[in-house]
Formats: structure tokens, sequence, C-alpha cells
């Protein structure tokens, strides 16, 4: 029987060839290959391709949860009633997801939710049922408490568009560097990046609490 380190690496492979070349152009075998396991373990353990798919998404999906366990943790329990505690909480998680945005070792991830998010199948469903749709729907209510609001869908509208300033430098990161006329991400940059997101979260939060309800 195959190891669960096997079994981890079958998976990362898999993530890393399905977001390279999507469900219809990835192989198997080459997966099986690159693993260094038999073609008969993915179908003995996941049913066939479709199946390693899913399974890859559930992969995708606990990754995820593992590395932004520690800022949702804060956020699980009870989230705070206090609009400055909101909100710094808000600041700390998207912080957080920043950080996140720029690694590296997300790349193969980022490829295959990418894929998703424009033709989404069930494996979308099984990354948003984990803690992606989770965090999010935190977010949204930190809005809330933030802004000292109960537009619930006011507040998901806001949630769109403070993750999107983050979600941009890994979707969009090649024209970001062209306009930024730089050649890499590093640290500064990252460092100037994530300084102008808490300002603009603060400068949109201000906003909001003065619009009329």
């Amino acid at each position: 029987m195959a190891s669960r380190e096997t079994h981890e690496r079958l998976l990362d492979i898999a993530v890393e060839e399905f977001g390279a070349k999507g469900l219809e152009g990835a192989s198997t075998r080459s997966i099986a290959a690159a693993a260094g396991t038999a073609m008969s373990s993915i179908t003995y353990h996941y049913g066939g391709k479709e199946g390693l798919y899913l399974a890859a998404a559930d992969h995708i999906a606990r990754r995820t949860a593992e590395e932004f366990g520690s800022s949702l943790a804060l956020a699980s329990e009870k989230l705070p009633e206090d609009a400055a505690a909101a909100r710094a909480l808000l600041q700390r998680m998207i912080a957080d997801f920043a950080d996140k945005m720029v690694s590296p070792e997300i790349e193969a991830r980022s490829l295959f939710i990418v894929r998703e998010q424009m033709r989404p199948t069930q494996a979308f469903d099984r990354i948003y049922g984990g803690l992606l749709g989770t965090m999010l729907g935190q977010l949204a209510e930190l809005v809330c408490i933030a802004t000292a609001s109960h537009d619930r869908y006011r507040a998901r509208l806001l949630t769109v568009t403070l993750i999107g300033q983050v979600i941009v430098m890994r979707a969009s990161r090649a024209s970001c560097l062209r306009l930024l006329e730089r050649d890499q991400l590093d640290a500064a940059l990252v460092a100037d990046l994530k300084a102008r997101i808490a300002a603009n979260i603060d400068a949109i939060l201000d906003s909001i609490r003065q619009e009329p309800a």
C-alpha cells in the first residue's frame, strides 16, 4: 500500500499538472510517473482522472486551511463586537492573504484555482466549501462590525473589492510589474503594496461609516 507521503506527493503533482494543463490536457500516466507510483494506484484510490481532479481540489482546500489556520482561528471562536477590534482583525486577515498571494509556493494551486474561477466545476465547490468560503464570509461579517452596518449585501460587495486588490498581485502580476517598472515582486515592493492596501482598507471603511444607512 502506498504511504501517506506518496499520496501527498501524488496530489501535489496532480495539482501542478491540472493547474498547468487543465482536466482535459493533463495526463494521469505522467502524474503517476512523476510521483513514482503505478497507474493502478490512481484507479484504485480515485477511480480515474476525474476522481483525482476532485481529490486535488480537496488537497488544495486542506493546504489552504493549514496555511490560513492562525488568522482564521482568531475569528472562528467569536467575532469581535468592537468596531476597532473588527477592523484590526480584518486588516490582519487580509495582510496574511497578501503574504500568501505573493508566495511562490502557491503557484501551482493558483493556476488550478484560476481555471476553476473561470470555468467552475464540482472542484470549485470543494475549494470554496473549505476555508475559502468561510474566510470570505468572516471578512464580510467583520466589515459589518467595523462599519456598524447590518447591510450584509453591501458588506459582501465591499469584501469583493477588498480582496480584489490582493488577488491582483497574483492574477495580474505581470501587468502590475510592468506598470510599476519592476522586474520582480521583491520584499520592498511587497511591503509597499501591503502598506497601500492597509491604507485603502482604512479609507474605505471610514467612507462607508459616513454613508447613510
